[in-house]
This record gives C-alpha cells, sequence and structure tokens, in this order.
C-alpha cells in the first residue's frame, strides 16, 4: 500500500515539475507579491507625504483681517480673494482646490471629491480650529478672563503602544491575501490536469486497470497537488518577507516602525499557509474530479479563486475579530488568524480549531472522491 502511495506521488511530482504551465502557476505568480507590497507602501508613501503646494491654494470671498492672514501664511496657505462667483470659476477651471464664503459667523467650505480637495478641506479645518481657539482667547481676554482657564482646563496626553501603524498592518493583511490566492491559483492547474486532463488523454482508464486502490490514487494524487501548493505559499512568504524589508528601507512612512513579523509569528503564519495549501487542493481535487474535460473543470474552478479572496478581504474591510466559531469557517478562518498572527495576537484555541476543522473537511472530501474513483462512473 504504501509503495504504490509512493510511486503515485512520485508520478505525480514528476509530471508536476516537467509541465512549463504548473511551474508558472507555482513559482512566477509570487513574483507579484513584491510589486504589491512595494507599490502600496509607494502609493501610501506619496499620500502621508504629499507637499502643501498641491493643495494649499485656497480662495476667500471675503477680506481676511491680519490675524488669519498671520494663520493662512503660518500653515503655508495660499491667499487668493475675490468674489464667489470669480471663486467657483477659478476652482472650475482647476485653479484653486478649495473656496470659502461666509454669511455672519457661518463659514462655507466648498470644494469636491478628489483627493486634492481633500487634503484641502483637512487643512482648512485645522486653519479654522486654530482661528476658533484665537478668537476664543480673545473673547475671554476682552472679559477680563484668563483663557487658560477655560480652554486648557484638562490636559490630555498620548501613550501610544509600540506596534504595527495602520500602514503596515493594511499591507501585511492585502499580501496574506494575495498569498492565498496565488495558492489557489497555483492548486487549480495540477488538481484539473491531473483528474479531468487525465480522463480527457485517456491515461486515468489505464491508470485504473492497475492493482492500486482507489485511495493510494486519489491520496497520492491530493499530496502531489498540497505540494505544489505548498511550495507556492512558502515562496510567496519568503517575497512578502523580502519585500517588508526593502519597502521598510525605502519609504519614510515605516520609520521607526519594526514592520517585520517576529520569528514565531512566521512559524505560526506557515502552519496557516500549510492548512490552507491542503484544504484548497482537497477541495480543487474533488471539484475537477467530477469534470468530464480539462476545459470543463477550469470553468468549474474559476470562482474559487474569487471565494478564496472575497471573504477574507470584506472581513479584514469591516474589522472582524477572530472568535473560535470563525476558527471553523472555511476560508474566512485562515484570514483571520493570519491578521491576528501579523498583529502579534496568537490565540492556540482558534488555531487548534482552525487544524482540526480543516482535517475534517479534507477527510470528507478525499472519502467522497475515493467513493468516486472505486466505480467506472468516474470516467464518465
Amino acid at each position: 500500500m504504501q509503495n504504490n502511495l509512493l510511486n503515485i506521488l512520485k508520478k505525480e511530482l514528476r509530471e508536476l515539475f516537467r509541465d512549463k504551465k504548473s511551474l508558472v502557476m507555482m513559482l512566477v505568480i509570487p513574483i507579484f507579491i513584491p510589486l504589491l507590497v512595494i507599490g502600496m507602501s509607494a502609493l501610501f508613501d506619496t499620500q502621508v507625504n504629499k507637499n502643501v503646494e498641491e493643495f494649499n491654494k485656497i480662495g476667500f470671498a471675503y477680506q481676511l483681517s491680519q490675524e488669519e492672514k498671520e494663520i493662512a501664511e503660518n500653515m503655508d496657505i495660499e491667499v487668493i480673494n475675490g468674489t464667489e462667483e470669480e471663486l467657483k470659476q477659478k476652482y472650475e477651471n482647476s485653479e484653486i482646490n478649495l473656496y470659502v464664503t461666509k454669511e455672519n459667523n457661518n463659514y462655507i467650505l466648498n470644494t469636491g471629491s478628489s483627493d486634492n480637495d481633500s487634503y484641502a478641506m483637512n487643512l482648512m479645518e485645522t486653519y479654522f480650529d486654530s482661528l476658533k481657539q484665537y478668537m476664543q482667547a480673545n473673547y475671554l481676554s476682552n472679559n477680563n478672563i484668563n483663557p487658560n482657564e477655560v480652554l486648557n482646563i484638562i490636559n490630555v496626553e498620548e501613550n501610544i503602544f509600540e506596534e504595527d501603524n495602520y500602514f503596515t498592518s493594511y499591507i501585511k493583511n492585502y499580501a496574506f491575501l494575495f498569498i492565498i490566492m496565488a495558492i489557489t491559483v497555483s492548486a487549480t492547474y495540477p488538481a484539473t490536469d491531473t483528474t479531468a486532463g487525465e480522463k480527457e488523454r485517456g491515461t486515468l482508464e489505464t491508470l485504473l486497470t492497475f492493482p492500486i486502490k482507489s485511495k493510494d490514487i486519489i491520496v497520492g494524487k491530493f499530496l502531489g497537488v498540497s505540494i505544489s501548493s505548498i511550495v507556492t505559499g512558502i515562496i510567496s512568504l519568503i517575497l512578502a518577507v523580502i519585500s517588508l524589508v526593502i519597502a521598510g528601507n525605502m519609504f519614510s512612512i515605516y520609520d521607526g516602525i519594526d514592520i517585520m513579523f517576529s520569528g514565531t509569528s512566521l512559524i505560526f503564519a506557515i502552519i496557516v499557509i500549510i492548512a490552507y495549501s491542503f484544504f484548497i487542493s482537497g477541495l480543487c481535487i474533488s471539484i475537477a474530479s467530477k469534470s468530464k474535460t480539462f476545459k470543463e473543470a477550469q470553468s468549474a474552478l474559476t470562482p474559487l479563486t474569487f471565494i478564496s479572496f472575497f471573504p477574507g478581504m470584506i472581513a479584514f474591510m469591516v474589522g472582524v475579530e477572530t472568535t473560535p466559531i470563525l476558527s471553523i469557517i472555511p476560508f474566512l478562518n485562515f484570514t483571520l488568524l493570519f491578521t491576528d498572527i501579523s498583529n502579534g495576537n496568537i490565540n492556540l484555541l482558534n488555531l487548534v480549531l482552525m487544524g482540526v476543522s480543516t482535517i475534517i473537511y479534507i477527510t470528507i472530501v478525499l472519502k467522497l472522491i475515493i467513493k468516486q474513483y472505486k466505480s467506472e462512473n468516474v470516467l464518465f
């Protein structure tokens, strides 16, 4: 039995590493992960370090007081005066980023929704906060009240714990989502080729005539696809780590931040990748084995790529936290657990539940396929 299983596994691996398409899926797709990490880091760095001159042209439909002019000058705001109609025309011609109109003590910020408009809006909100503080202090002083006793009645200090910043967490999680997608893509082609492909070529019929148990055939094929997926996942993780090191040295948004995975986090991340590789390989073989042709199997497996990616992406965007129940839900559990691992929050119970549930899912899937392969109907 072990010799038969080993021979099937050798056959699958030999065919896998001889096939150029399988190698491309397994080795080339992970290359996109550094592009994702460095590209997103460059985007965030550009947004954070945006030059104020790109959004500081502000129109005022009224005359500024001397104090307002001083605040604007200190904030590098380029003041442009004019009537409301003139400023509206300048805004439409992209000559200014925002214009302010005034009705008594009511100031209206007129702008759009582009990136530069948003930056201009934030700039003017800070401007009016400064103006409001000045006017409040001036009013209190004129009424013989010490402004410090009113405006600074409480003191707030920040104590920020050292941890990954928003950008690091965002990029790490999207890198893992891409790793999940890469593993899925890597599993679909060999799973299709070893099942529907062999049916179409007629080699499966020959294989079933040999004195080999269906269990050995299926487990051998399953391990072959799983090894392909694991290799893709490990390579992807290595490239993700390397790209994080490069990004950390290239972009100022990571200054003073330790963006690397700890040794423990890397070990648990590998465990999650291996568990997902086994899970998706069994699922791919199960679906592909029910298809009659290679093309039909590819069509049936295409939705898996999206199913593997979107649940985790939505959970990350919404901010879903891992619970024991969510740890046993396929697809979602792998992403949630990795999010916890990358943040240094390792919950052994959730990891165990993920591992046990994955083993149960794989066992059920393999038993169904083995049962199918015991019948000649698998060929038709």
